[in-house]
């Protein structure tokens, strides 16, 4: 039998260490003896009964501290089953406080986008003039545009009159030249003649 088997067997046997076993053991060797013995005297078999007494106290005191130690530990287990319900509870709430923080958080990045998006369309319109002052300059381009509309007007009338003022006079300078053409086919015919006639004459 080897060192192990040993510390095995006498493990299963002694239970926590506290060397019951041996007690037990002592107490029924002495209580054999005891018995066995006839010619002790009344004072030795007095202290052997009161010795077995005190040995027999012990294990039971030992029994009763195994007892006690037996139910503290099962309470206590009971103590750590509750307490591992509790810390699971816990970490199941934990969970769904993270689950609900990241949604949160999502929600309050989404916010932040659509803020920082808000504060920047926020700056372009405040930029542009507001509508007051836009339906106030259309209005004044309209009456410009009108007045240059009615600008254009007078000027193509003015342009008109004055090509028609430029073809009549175009046509009088025409009609003058051919006038001053005919005067001088006229005075080169009377010319003409007169040199004829002197010519006769001479």
């Amino acid at each position: 039998m080897g060192d192990e088997d040993v510390i095995r067997r006498r493990l299963l046997i002694d239970g926590d260490g506290t060397g019951d076993d041996r007690r037990l053991n002592v107490l029924l060797k002495t209580l054999i003896k005891w018995c066995n013995t006839t010619d002790d005297k009344p004072e030795e078999s007095k202290a052997t009964h009161d010795r077995m007494l005190a040995q027999l106290a012990q294990c039971e005191f030992a029994v009763t501290k195994s007892q006690l130690g037996s139910e503290m530990m099962a309470a206590e287990l009971k103590s750590y089953e509750a307490l591992s319900k509790i810390l699971e509870s816990g970490i199941e709430v934990a969970k769904e406080n993270i689950q609900k923080s990241k949604t949160d958080l999502a929600q309050a990045k989404t916010v932040r986008k659509n803020r920082i998006e808000y504060d920047v369309l926020a700056k372009v319109i405040s930029e542009q003039p507001d509508r007051k002052e836009t339906s106030e300059r259309l209005s004044t381009l309209k009456t410009e545009l009108a007045n240059l509309e009615t600008t254009k007007q007078q000027l193509e009338s003015r342009l008109a009159l004055r090509k028609k003022q430029f073809h009549v006079l175009v046509t009088s300078i025409h009609q003058l030249q051919a006038l001053l053409d005919e005067l001088d086919d006229a005075e080169t015919i009377c010319d003409d003649v007169d040199m004829k006639e002197i010519s006769n004459e001479s």
